[in-house]
């Protein structure tokens, strides 16, 4: 039996119909998407149309991450429309305007999935944890630390979310994060996705990494209006697409609580930073 699992694509179609074709070649029993297609890139409903063509072609399995819950909010009565909470959510406004009614789509996702292996044990995936979609677990989560993110204990417990790939075994679990399809925050470029392999009697798993056309996905910013319109985030964005880290993490522990307070203005917090780290 094999299983194929990939996460966090972010709206970045050239990498996504990378992983795609790869996958098609390895011939996997079950795929799987473990959340944020959507969001935080220029492309999502192309994204999330290619999902859709592989769930129906193919019966592509989904869980919805952090990111789809980001734009899902966006359909509330009550969200900002103006001042520093629209600006700070303002690329997520963009998403979810060129989704529109497609949000309903990220509204039917479930938290998690559960495939049975050829022993009846339970192959689990979720985002990030069984503490939500942003509770996520690091190379650096302690083994303590994950038995409790993965509690009821499966036999493999698959996740995204970090953008680092993982495989770690704790106890009787194959713990494994498969890393990003679209956005890689581990230095690497490469775009990645896990391969799971019940072979012998029990799982095994590996990461695969693929090279990618990476000039096609920074033109996407710029021949997308997501560039443009998405708010000054998107320059963060972008940055770590360049640099394959993560940015806004960095950036919000020194900006974010100041710029929902109205002291700073989201571009002039972004200008900063950018600058202080290319200092």
């Amino acid at each position: 039996m094999k299983i194929a699992v990939l996460a966090d694509v972010h709206a970045n179609l050239v990498a996504f119909q990378t992983v795609v074709a790869h996958i098609k070649q390895w011939q996997p029993d079950q795929v799987v998407v473990a959340g944020d297609t959507v969001n935080r890139g220029p492309r999502p409903r192309e994204c999330l149309h290619l999902l859709q063509d592989k769930m129906a072609t193919a019966g592509w399995l989904v869980v919805r991450g952090n990111h789809e819950e980001y734009v899902i909010h966006q359909s509330q009565p009550d969200r900002p429309q103006r001042g520093p909470e629209y600006d700070f959510f303002q690329a997520t406004h963009w998403t979810h305007r060129q989704l529109g009614a497609e949000v309903a789509a990220l509204e039917a996702m479930p938290f998690q999935v559960s495939l049975m292996g050829p022993d009846g044990s339970e192959v689990r995936v979720v985002h990030a944890s069984m503490f939500g979609t942003r509770d996520g677990i690091f190379t650096h989560t302690s083994d303590d630390e994950i038995r409790r993110k993965i509690t009821p204990a499966p036999q493999v417990f698959c996740v995204g979310h970090t953008h680092r790939p993982l495989i770690r075994q704790i106890d009787e679990t194959l713990v494994v994060n498969v890393g990003s399809a679209g956005l890689s925050f581990d230095s690497d470029h490469r775009v990645a996705y896990g391969q799971l392999t019940w072979q012998h009697g029990r799982w095994q798993a590996e990461i695969i990494r693929l090279i990618y056309d990476y000039e096609v996905a920074e033109r996407d910013f710029y021949e997308t209006t997501y560039l443009a319109e998405g708010g000054p985030l998107v320059e963060l964005v972008l940055d770590e697409l360049r640099c394959a880290d993560s940015r806004l993490a960095a950036w919000a522990s020194v900006y974010e609580a100041q710029v929902l307070a109205g002291q700073i203005s989201m571009a002039e917090s972004v200008r900063r930073f950018l600058k202080s780290i290319r200092n």
